[in-house]
């Protein structure tokens, strides 16, 4: 390969792991031939793994070490006993340059506080955001801040604007960057004085980079009129497993009036093209992968549960963000 892309791979984070890690790297490597993966965890566990899948030892790298961050460690205990787990490792290769991005499903906290010991922030950005894709009508959507921040000041949110529309474009180069701030009402005078200041602030100062379109309440985000929501990560977190709350309720009601009777099964049968549709359109996997924004260094969030599916999907997104100069975008928009 000349000149891969070169993702540092926390093998040891998250359930089943590494076995879903390694898996995921096979199936991402299926369709992307130019990574190179830096993969960090126990050598004994991950090289029998490896031995049962296709990939060639020359688009990999195993560091092994036998340590790892456990979900149930605190930030703070993660970030003492540190140094020699996989997850700092795969970090200190990015920060290194020997990496040029890092996918996790470890624990989020200490994902958290070991980049931020690691890496720099980006100059003129004060507080990192934690960003995710969510699907609409007509595409995708970033969503920020969905965790990272419980409080934000004006200044917060309008970088956050500015960031979550440099990853829209990093992943969709062919859309424009629609911002919309989450509200409890699409009026002007609706909302804290926080977010009626940046409201104003945004309205009057234009740039290259997005337009704004106001605020936004909840029950519209998947409408697909906008494509970045901004909001605070308190908020953010809610309106999320909300989201994810009520998405798996449907999935499972469907599934189980489709299954319940004989009429139903039959109705499931002649509707499977349409129902994978539907089922893919709300799939966490396919849409799984959360941009820890405002570092020097794109660190990216797999959940923590999720498959291979999702696993890989995290690293294409990972790729996508490379290929796509994030960390560029972000550094010639910001003031």
């Amino acid at each position: 390969m000349n000149n891969p892309i070169k993702i540092a791979v926390d093998a040891m984070g998250g359930e089943n792991s590494p076995s879903k890690v390694i898996k995921g790297i096979e199936l991402h490597h299926k369709k992307s031939k130019d990574v190179f993966y830096n993969i960090f965890g126990d050598k004994k566990k991950i090289e029998p793994l490896i031995n049962n899948t296709s990939l060639s030892d020359k688009i990999y790298k195993i560091i092994h070490t036998e340590n790892l961050i456990k979900d149930s460690d605190s930030p703070l205990s993660a970030a003492k006993k540190g140094k020699d787990t996989s997850m700092w490792l795969s970090i200190q290769s990015l920060k290194n340059q020997e990496s040029d991005a890092i996918v996790s499903a470890g624990n989020t906290g200490a994902l958290f506080v070991i980049a931020k010991l690691n890496l720099k922030m980006i100059e003129n950005i004060d507080k990192p955001a934690l960003s995710a894709l969510w699907p609409n009508k007509n595409g995708m959507n970033v969503v920020l801040d969905l965790g990272a921040n419980i409080e934000c000041n004006e200044k917060n949110l309008i970088d956050f604007s500015l960031m979550g529309s440099a990853l829209h474009k990093s992943l969709f180069e062919n859309e424009d960057a629609k911002v919309a701030l989450l509200n409890i009402g699409s009026e002007e005078l609706k909302g804290n004085n926080i977010i009626k200041n940046t409201y104003q602030i945004l309205n009057e100062k234009k740039n290259s980079l997005f337009d704004f379109k106001g605020y936004i309440e909840g029950n519209n985000i998947m409408k697909g009129e906008v494509n970045v929501v901004v909001t605070d990560g308190f908020t953010g977190n809610i309106a999320l497993k909300t989201a994810e709350g009520t998405a798996n309720f449907i999935t499972s009601e469907l599934k189980q009036a489709l299954n319940s009777t004989f009429v139903g099964k039959i109705s499931a049968l002649l509707n499977i093209k349409n129902l994978n549709k539907f089922k893919n359109k709300l799939d966490p996997r396919l849409y799984n992968g959360a941009i820890l924004l405002g570092l020097d260094k794109p660190v990216i969030k797999s959940h923590g549960s999720t498959d291979e599916i999702g696993f890989a999907n995290s690293l294409k997104v990972c790729e996508k963000i490379i290929k796509g100069n994030l960390i560029d975008k972000i550094k010639e928009n910001i003031k």
